[in-house]
């Protein structure tokens, strides 16, 4: 569950209230910066174009005349939008009629709350799959807590509204397009941030139903199985494990690694088909692990 951060409600903002008596305009500005550059680069997917678009948020700010009564709430709200722009003029994808009936006080899956860091770099593909809608009510109600009525005014549209694209946004994270899956090193940082979290529906999820796993010699003389068979023993063997691996490439193949004191002990070569985990062979032969390359996402480092 995640802890709300700067909620508009919330001490934080209540306390980082601006008065021009207490602190100069920049002076607010700059206590405010860290935070909207993390809004603006969940949102946005690139921590580059999150500092322009907070660069720009200043400018709103030096430039106007208004009486600003919660500076936290005005950046952020200028801050979003702003994003919201970029998102729109990259992907001009009309949003949907969200004007049906919803019932408020029925259960909603934005309602339950999950970092979207869970899933690591993966979701970020995902991200960019949803509507600019939806990923703006989704980023900040899941992973900054923001309350739907404060999304709203953000958006431009009703509470209820809010609450529908971040459930449709939700949605379509939790259960990624089966005619578009994931790329290989999705799915291998899908399902070790999974591993990770112990999520044990993910893992399932990301195995196929007759996955193994095998261990060559060396790894088996390091502890791991010699074989285990079955999309729920493999769940169960990676739930909440895995904390020391690594993101790597073996070869040209995307892949994990256990690292310990800084070297590569034990590779996961994963064998992926159509955004599902076939196998996982644990390897730790010298010619193997002389292989291995620490990546970042699907770039090497």
């Amino acid at each position: 569950m995640v802890t709300p951060v700067s909620s508009p409600t919330s001490k934080g903002w209540e306390q980082s209230t601006w008065k021009g008596e207490d602190m100069d305009q920049t002076e607010a500005f700059e206590a405010e910066r860290a935070r909207l550059v993390g809004v603006a680069t969940r949102v946005l997917g690139d921590a580059a174009e999150a500092q322009d678009v907070v660069q720009q948020a200043w400018l709103r700010l030096n430039g106007t005349d208004t009486v600003i009564e919660n500076l936290a709430a005005w950046l952020t709200t200028v801050t979003t939008r702003l994003c919201l722009d970029r998102l729109r003029a990259r992907t001009p994808i009309p949003e949907a009629d969200l004007d049906a009936d919803l019932d408020e006080h029925a259960p909603d899956p934005a309602d339950d709350v999950v970092l979207a860091d869970t899933v690591g770099i993966a979701l970020q593909v995902v991200l960019d799959r949803l509507s600019p809608g939806e990923r703006v009510a989704f980023v900040l109600h899941d992973s900054f807590g923001f309350d739907f009525p404060t999304i709203a005014a953000v958006l431009d549209t009703t509470p209820v509204a809010a609450r529908k694209l971040a459930s449709r946004a939700r949605s379509k994270v939790a259960q990624p397009r089966s005619e578009d899956p994931l790329a290989d090193w999705e799915v291998v940082d899908a399902f070790m941030a999974a591993a990770r979290e112990g999520d044990f529906s993910r893992l399932v999820q990301l195995l196929a139903p007759d996955a193994v796993i095998a261990g060559d010699e060396a790894a088996v003389l390091m502890g791991t199985p010699a074989r285990i068979a079955g999309q729920q023993e493999i769940a169960t063997f990676f739930n909440g494990a895995a904390h020391s691996a690594l993101a790597v490439y073996v070869g040209d193949r995307a892949g994990s690694a256990w690292f310990d004191r800084g070297q590569a002990r034990v590779v996961f070569d994963f064998t992926i088909a159509d955004g599902i985990v076939q196998r996982i062979d644990f390897r730790a032969a010298a010619d193997v692990l002389a292989q291995v390359a620490r990546r970042k996402g699907d770039e090497r480092r």
